[in-house]
């Protein structure tokens, strides 16, 4: 058994680091998207297809059964991956579940990065800040103080390009047609995880609901915010750790 985890916007793998420490299992793969954290190929168009498909190829080289893990756009590469390719996994795990809800509307900052030139701005803004502001920001989100440094020290001009190319092409009603129809996903086990005060993802309603037609089990972190996996690592990982022990 292999567990993949994959993070999302705007991070590298460092978020996840304390809460591997509690996963059950020694086997655990962390995969980090181009522009996040790894290198962007040149032919790369960083496009929600494009993330979706780099997911697919790099998961078909790795030995199963694999349970997929993604948390942010990680969860959304995780998600459409399961709908297109289900025999390549066990099964899957987001916590953006609320996304693919027809009435989900993007947040504030995504739709920022959806207009152009506002876009731009917002993400030379974040790149051109200083690096210590960048962390203290992230801090306030939930991040540890190391995690936060780590992160922050992976925002470059390439992240920020990737940035704008995924969400403008993840612009309504893309995310609604993409999760119209997730019936090759509700044939594998799937969890969704739900963080009460995660304002990123539309809340408990919409995940609920995406998680019914899925078939997916529920697991709610009360308290918690975007980044769960940090703000409480022993938390997150038990819940995984139940449901992938329910697999056996």
């Amino acid at each position: 058994m292999t567990i993949v985890l994959v993070h999302g916007n705007p991070e590298t793998d460092a978020i996840w680091d304390e809460m591997r420490k509690h996963l059950s299992s020694n086997d655990v793969i962390a995969l980090s998207p181009p522009g996040f954290g790894s290198p962007v190929p040149a032919d790369f168009g960083a496009t929600s297809d494009d993330y979706a498909n780099w997911l697919t190829a790099e998961v078909a080289k790795l030995p199963g059964p694999i349970d997929l893990i993604g948390h942010d756009w990680g969860g959304g590469h995780v998600v459409r991956m399961a709908n297109a390719r289900p025999e390549l996994i066990r099964s899957w795990t987001t916590d953006i579940a609320g996304c693919f809800d027809p009435e989900y509307v993007w947040h504030e900052m995504a739709q920022a990065w959806q207009k152009p030139g506002v876009g731009e701005e917002a993400v030379r803004q974040m790149v051109t800040s200083p690096l210590e502001a960048r962390a203290a920001r992230y801090e306030t989100l939930g991040m540890t103080k190391d995690v936060a440094a780590r992160v922050a020290a992976g925002a470059d001009e390439a992240m920020a390009r990737c940035i704008l190319s995924l969400y403008r092409s993840a612009a309504q009603p893309a995310m609604t047609a993409w999760g119209k129809d997730l019936s090759k996903a509700a044939t594998l086990p799937s969890l969704v995880i739900i963080p009460t005060e995660d304002h990123f993802t539309g809340g408990e309603v919409l995940a609920k609901r995406t998680a019914a037609r899925t078939g997916s089990s529920v697991a709610v972190l009360q308290g918690l915010g975007h980044w769960w996996m940090c703000q409480d690592p022993a938390r997150g990982a038990a819940v995984i750790n139940e449901f992938i022990a329910s697999l056996a």
